[in-house]
């Protein structure tokens, strides 16, 4: 299984779009949008920002394993 690292975010506030490289050995838990710089947490149940608002969900979920463990 390849493990895609690219992933749009989208902020909810202002509907910026901005692409990412995820980091494969560690969560990212904020992320400030580059547009209206507000300060992203993920949603309750979600491990990261990127299985919040990225169009890819994080490396350690897209391979079936606890994410940040």
């Amino acid at each position: 299984m390849s493990v895609i690292l690219e992933s749009v975010i989208t902020c909810p506030h202002c509907n910026t779009e901005y692409a990412e490289t995820m980091p494969v050995n560690a969560c990212m838990y904020f992320y400030e949008c580059t547009n209206c710089k507000t300060l992203l947490k993920p949603a309750a149940g979600d491990c990261c920002v990127f299985c919040t608002y990225g169009t890819v969900k994080c490396p350690p979920i897209q391979m079936n394993k606890s994410c940040c463990a």
